[in-house]
């Protein structure tokens, strides 16, 4: 039953962005707005803030989180990606997976520096430059990800309800299209945060912070309608997108009976790993805006970390719980095997074979 509950998620969502939306109008005219990021104040932070950017959530169990998704998601995400790139034919399916993956893998890879940045207790030491292209990655690929698994729901939903039309509409030409449209995304997120500065030096604190402590001026005139945007385009339309699609094609799966039980377990499995990893940062990211009573910037951050495990479960959903793909990687594992098996065996033969051309040489 709780499945049926879950379409009411963007509604919850549409309302508190469009109180969001109000309260930034309202905070914009008395001049009481609520930052997202840490408001950095003449290069110095409250006091509140000062506790928290040293908090042991933020300097310990934020990238302890991330360091997790990071040893599980990136050889998961390499291997996916070696079986679909050389192993498997390019239907419009896989296309689309695997511009997932490489949203994936470029959101693990810049992990490893948000790892270290937190554990140094939220000290940036890579310079700014680094800082924006480590930001607009990891958003630029979170989103981009989100994006597309909304076109690999469109997809399935083609596929399953719609058989028909699925001649069509599913096509390798179409797939390409769609993946440009991912990465257009990717592409728009990422140059706001490579135009603006996101690393500064607290005066009061032997820190240079990266997008955690920003300029509330910076913050109310660019951050804000960017982070909106983001949300209402990347984030609310894709999960509207999403539930519609699963919806539609577990009803269908379920009128066919027990015959797609896996298929039906699966695809709630999906909508489930989209809506507990992505949504709660989301929601956070708006109720940290919406209500000035409560700061929940560290909770939020700790969401984000979270979120990254999105990146760790896609492999596993959509490549290694089918058996025709297990297939494939036992077959290319057992070939690269016999591969290196085979030229060491000939290597064994070159050897005694020179071994035995010395030997006759000198009798």
């Amino acid at each position: 039953m709780t499945f049926f509950v879950i379409p009411r998620v963007p509604l919850l969502c549409l309302l508190i962005f469009l109180n969001v939306s109000s309260a930034s109008k309202v905070n914009s005219s008395n001049n009481s707005f609520k930052s997202r990021s840490m408001p950095l104040i003449n290069g110095t932070l409250q006091d509140e803030h000062k506790e928290q950017i040293q908090s042991y959530s933020f300097t310990l169990v934020v990238p302890l989180v991330c360091l997790f998704a990071f040893f599980i998601g990136l050889p998961s995400n390499l291997l996916a990606f070696w079986v679909l790139l050389f192993r498997t034919k390019k239907h419009p399916s896989t296309i689309l997976l695997i511009n997932l993956t490489i949203c994936d893998l470029l959101l693990l890879l810049v992990l490893p520096f948000r790892i270290i940045y937190h554990f140094l207790g939220n000290n940036w030491t890579f310079g700014e430059p680094f800082c924006r292209v480590v930001i607009g990655l990891l958003y630029g690929n979170m989103y981009g990800s989100v994006v597309c698994l909304a076109l690999i729901a469109v997809d399935r939903y083609i596929a399953l309800v719609h058989p028909f039309g699925a001649k069509m509409f599913r096509s390798n030409k179409n797939s390409v299209c769609m993946s440009v449209l991912v990465w257009i995304v990717v592409l728009a997120a990422v140059v706001p945060l490579l135009a603006s500065q996101q690393s500064y030096k607290i005066i009061d604190l032997p820190l240079t912070t990266c997008h955690d402590a920003l300029p509330k001026e910076q913050q109310e005139k660019y951050f804000l309608p960017y982070f909106a945007v983001l949300f209402s385009i990347c984030f609310l339309l894709p999960l509207l997108v999403v539930l519609f699609c699963y919806s539609a094609v577990l009803h269908t799966l379920m009128a066919e009976g027990q015959r797609f039980a896996h298929a039906i377990r699966v695809t709630v499995l999906m909508l489930m790993v989209f809506v507990v990893c992505l949504l709660p940062c989301n929601i956070l990211m708006l109720l940290h805006y919406s209500n000035s009573a409560f700061d929940l910037y560290v909770p939020y951050q700790i969401a984000l970390s979270f979120s990254t495990f999105n990146s760790c479960f896609d492999p596993f959903i959509f490549y290694y719980v089918s058996k025709d793909f297990r297939k494939k990687l036992w077959e290319a594992l057992r070939c690269s095997g016999s591969d290196s098996e085979s030229s060491s065996e000939s290597r064994t033969k070159i050897t005694l074979l020179s071994k035995m051309s010395r030997t006759e040489g000198a009798a």
